[in-house]
């Protein structure tokens, strides 16, 4: 097979040339370093030589030999950027139209437009003649070689008028090219993308020896497939944050390109973008139906049990029981939210995924009400967190995503599967078997029964279910002054002191501040018809038994002095009957060992459901 390369190309290209789409050969490919997953390659288009750099998605082409010493290739995609002093073409996509060849012509080693004239022969580079096909490609004359061989692939490239007259273009001069996720790299120099913005983080501060901070990133889906996470900073989080929203489409250009930190960044991408105080982040009015709303890369709950400690993955499941949300103190003294859901899946496992913070009461509460009425919901996780502590478990992170009865096929083939026979097969579960039992696994019990069976005594607490009335409140101490401030996604709650006349001070934080939070903490006595017990009762929970929040009810009786007002408030939250769940659980107080029990939920008495209880309860007592 004949072919002319495309003589002069690679000068059109260091003036600025994208479009051309050139015949060039490949003279030499070494990797760009000694622990560099990337290859710099020699072009030659006959006349010339210059460096190159491979995107990185291009990799596979040169591993598999797709790309070879000798190979006449074609550029279809290409950019040309400064590189420590030196233009450097960047191939972001090509094509092999002769896998191996003589060297054709007579390049000189040197860049284009430099005044070394040095020959290059196949000894200097190492490549031998070859067989192409049945013919054998002749050695080339050290004469003009254009002449022996006719084009049949593309004509020589012939640079534009415009570069002639005009010189290189000046840097920023020409527009940014729309550019695939895949394709972007450190060394372009301008470059846009269109993309849609799958998950917004939220708004978080730091603290570190360069002083405070806030940041904030998003993840872009492009509809070739490509994701990447954009990151803010400072300025750039008060410029962004409100114009970014999960689900919009948008063209964002003049970012800066750096290596992915992965431990905090799960995407499929070794680049991420953040953004400076010259990028452009421009809406897209018109929707891009090209561009999907999520992707996901499902794994199958059997696949979790290998998995490494700390991966990021997708799963779906069906929902097979969902427990109470329940209040967790962090290592770092902070309260939040836990609450765990067993899913299942047809590969015969199911496994825990414990919600964290506002999961517990958004999604989880959701979840919650579905499973109760009967439905067994399907949920898929986009990026959840594997724990391999006593068995494997997975997580929500900040940058996690919970879809229920999504439209996608993967929900509607598994909801099939479970009606047809799935809902009744053995599932082994991978997850140790801590968790608290809820919903319709609910286990119920006597006031009296948690002294009288040591409930709270083991190692591990006992979740219980207890229909009882409240009939003491401590009034004098219902709440503690708590900080307002956010601590990463989640606010700080430590208790406060008053600092003077009118600040507050965390201790924590660290900081003062005119108004503080108001949080419950109640102590109260609930009974039923075998006894009565104290139980502690924190915020979301006090609210459920007070009916009002713990600023209120401080407002009243401090700022307001309506003592009677107050009191009918604490009045009107006894002797209703709750249904308390509870976690029962042993704990020190000094030298002594004493059964704390906590309010994790008090619902009112829904005495529809409560009938149906009673009525199965005396139903299985008979038989």
């Amino acid at each position: 097979m004949a072919v002319n390369l495309s003589r002069n190309a690679l000068a059109a290209i260091i003036q600025g040339d994208v479009n051309s789409k050139p015949l060039l050969q490949v003279l030499d490919i070494k990797p760009a370093g000694s622990n560099s997953d990337r290859y710099r390659i020699l072009l030659s288009d006959a006349v010339s030589t210059a460096q190159a750099m491979v995107a990185t998605q291009l990799n596979d082409r040169v591993k598999s030999g797709h790309v070879l010493k000798g190979s006449v290739i074609q550029l279809i995609d290409y950019v040309c950027t400064p590189i420590q002093n030196r233009n450097v073409i960047v191939i972001l996509n090509l094509e092999t139209i002769i896998l191996e060849c003589d060297i054709i012509g007579n390049p000189s080693l040197s860049f284009p437009g430099a005044n070394s004239t040095a020959g290059i022969t196949s000894a200097n580079v190492g490549i031998k003649p070859v067989s192409v096909g049945p013919n054998k490609v002749s050695a080339p004359s050290s004469s003009n070689n254009a002449q022996n061989y006719r084009p049949t692939v593309q004509p020589p490239y012939q640079p534009p008028p415009s570069y002639k007259s005009h010189g290189p273009i000046v840097k920023n001069e020409a527009p940014a090219r729309i550019l695939p996720i895949a394709a972007l790299n450190p060394y372009q120099g301008r470059w846009a993308i269109k993309a849609r913005v799958t998950a917004k983080g939220d708004l978080r501060r730091y603290n570190n020896a360069r002083g405070d901070g806030k940041v904030f990133s998003f993840d872009l889906l492009d509809s070739d497939g490509g994701e990447i996470r954009v990151t803010c900073f400072n300025a750039v989080v008060d410029r962004f944050y409100d114009v970014i929203q999960a689900g919009k489409v948008y063209l964002i250009s003049k970012g800066s390109l750096k290596p992915a930190q992965k431990n905090f960044n799960h995407l499929k991408n070794e680049w991420e973008i953040f953004l400076e105080s010259t990028s452009t982040v421009d809406l897209c009015p018109d929707e891009d139906v090209s561009i999907p709303k999520q992707q996901f890369n499902f794994r199958p709950i059997s696949e979790i049990e290998t998995a490494e400690n700390n991966s990021i993955l997708d799963i779906i499941g069906i929902v097979i029981s969902v427990n109470p949300s329940v209040p967790i103190m962090r290592k770092n003294g902070m309260e939040t939210q836990r609450r765990v859901i067993n899913l299942k899946d047809r590969s015969s496992r199911s496994v825990d995924l414990t919600l964290w913070g506002d999961f517990c009461n958004r999604e989880g509460q959701q979840l919650q009400e579905l499973f109760d009425s009967g439905h067994f919901p399907v949920v898929a996780v986009k990026a959840a967190k594997v724990n391999d502590f006593s068995g494997k478990s997975v997580g929500t992170i900040s940058s996690t995503q919970l879809f229920i009865d999504p439209d996608i096929p993967e929900s509607q083939s598994l909801f099939e599967w479970f009606c047809g026979g799935g809902k009744d097969s053995a599932a082994q579960s991978i997850s140790r078997d801590t968790t608290p039992l809820g919903g319709k696994n609910e286990i119920r019990k006597t006031v009296s029964q948690i002294k009288d069976e040591g409930l709270g005594r083991s190692e591990k607490p006992d979740w219980v279910t207890i229909r009882a009335t409240i009939s003491f409140i401590k009034s004098d101490t219902f709440c503690y002054t708590a900080c307002p401030l956010m601590i990463g996604d989640r606010q700080c709650n430590k208790k406060v002191t008053k600092s003077g006349n009118s600040s507050w001070v965390c201790d924590r934080c660290n900081q003062e501040f005119e108004e503080c939070d108001y949080r419950y903490l109640l102590q109260a006595q609930i009974q039923d018809h075998s006894g009565l017990t104290w139980v502690t009762a924190f915020q979301e929970s006090g609210e459920e038994i007070i009916g009002c929040s713990a600023k209120e009810l401080y407002s009243l009786k401090h700022e307001e002095e309506d003592e009677e007002r107050f009191a009918s408030i604490i009045r009107g939250s006894l002797f209703s009957p709750f249904l308390f769940k509870l976690k029962v659980k042993e704990e020190s107080y000094g030298e002594e060992q004493r059964v704390k029990v906590t309010v994790v939920k008090a619902d009112k008495i829904d005495y529809v459901a409560e009938s149906k209880y009673l009525v199965n309860a005396i139903s299985n007592h008979r038989h």
